[in-house]
């Protein structure tokens, strides 16, 4: 090995090596592998990125999960009180992979001003509610405070504001039909305390967030009485067998429903995201893979001489074969270096710069989310590798058809 490896070497710091025919071709190959890797590195990061993204987007205003009672029809005017005092709350503790679960309420409303109206789904929730993702939305104030006694503090967004000349500190005057159409309509005042801006246009123009305390008083509910659970989980993969876990156990009157389920549509189109990355990198290395397998070809054509003295002296096939390999893996490492380095420079800069943005209508979000993480980076970096050494085996076998006498003589 050691012997294979001195020659290898040898040819590679070679004068003639450097300003050889195949020097060409092996700067064309390596280039391929770089290109390759940019792209695979970039389609990977940004497929993914924009699956978590939207994931994380539906989430914030749904849950993972969303417990509520059969007699539901998903409008927010006829949701059944379900009662709080339930073995699964507040700690979810009976199926494992869960993290956190809070209590919701809807309705529906019109929020009227002097010029214009809008209709609207007040959405209310607790001193319990997870405000992570709403942190990161919040482009102006400050997130409301339920963890007292009831108040009039409400969070829009920056959709509704804008449509309905919004500022904070504004007062918003809420109608809310009630459901006998017998009784009057009744009137909240909330005043405007933080705005959001999640970049996801079909939430942003429904959801205003208020105290659950308000919905119980308009539906004439107990305190103990919610409309919904929303259930997180750790880890989204695992949402469909978590939620088959926390339907057998609810009492009989409850649904669960997963947001997968509940937005079909949505989680269809990124799961198209998956087949679209596979069929990239694919593409990818067979490209890479066809590039070096022409510049083995053209290094082993070069170097036919070399191979035939090689084998006069006692070399054997396999040993010949090892270094031409070994003269594989250094080609293929140095595009694989350069792939990295611009790969994941381009990516740091959209991560941090946002230079790309995107149409929030069609994506969803307004600028192209970036996903690094080191364990796909080396996956696909020694999957590259062996990918191509793999590819390269066949082609190197042509060394053992190769007759010393002959070779020597080759010019």
């Amino acid at each position: 090995m050691n012997f294979e490896f001195f020659i290898a070497r040898r040819i590679v710091a070679s004068k003639d090596y450097k300003s050889s025919i195949s020097a060409p071709i092996i700067k064309i190959a390596i280039t391929a592998i770089a290109l390759g890797v940019v792209i695979m590195m970039i389609s990977i990061a940004t497929g993914v990125g924009l699956q978590k993204k939207i994931r994380e987007k539906v989430s914030a205003f749904h849950g993972d999960l969303i417990i509520t009672n059969y007699d539901n029809n998903n409008s927010d005017d006829s949701q059944a009180p379900i009662s709080m005092n339930q073995d699964f709350y507040p700690e979810f503790t009976s199926v494992a992979g869960i993290e956190y679960i809070q209590i919701t309420a809807s309705k529906g409303g019109v929020i009227r001003t002097a010029t214009d109206f809008e209709g609207v789904v007040i959405k209310g929730v607790g001193a319990d509610y997870n405000w992570k993702y709403f942190k990161e939305y919040l482009v102006e104030g400050r997130l409301p405070n339920f963890s007292s006694t009831l108040n009039d503090e409400v969070i829009i967004s920056a959709f509704l504001a804008n449509r309905l000349n919004f500022e904070l500190g504004d007062k918003m005057n809420t109608f809310f039909l009630q459901e006998n159409s017998q009784q009057r309509t009744r009137s909240r005042g909330f005043t405007i305390v933080g705005i959001y801006n999640s970049g996801f246009q079909e939430f942003d123009a429904q959801y205003v967030l208020a105290d659950i305390r308000h919905i119980q008083r308009l539906n004439k509910w107990e305190k103990d009485e919610v409309g919904a659970f929303e259930v997180f989980v750790t880890n989204f993969d695992d949402i469909t067998y978590i939620g088959n876990e926390v339907y057998q156990i609810t009492p009989s009157e409850l649904n669960v429903i997963t947001i997968r389920d509940r937005y079909y549509t949505i989680f269809e189109w990124l799961d198209l995201f998956d087949f679209n990355i596979v069929l990239i990198i694919g593409i990818m290395i067979l490209i890479a893979g066809i590039n070096m397998i022409t510049a083995l070809m053209v290094l082993i054509l070069e170097r036919t001489q070399m191979i035939g003295i090689l084998k006069a002296i006692g070399s054997s096939d396999w040993g010949v074969r090892k270094i031409f390999l070994y003269n594989a893996i250094y080609i293929i490492c140095v595009g694989l270096f350069w792939g990295n380095l611009i790969g994941i420079g381009l990516l740091l800069l959209q991560k941090y710069g946002k230079l790309i943005t995107l149409d929030p209508d069609t994506y969803y979000v307004t600028e192209a989310p970036i996903y690094l993480d080191a364990g796909y980076v080396i996956v696909l970096n020694v999957g590259t590798l062996l990918l191509c050494l793999i590819m390269l085996l066949i082609p190197s076998y042509i060394i053992t058809k190769i007759s010393p006498v002959k070779a020597i003589r080759f010019e």
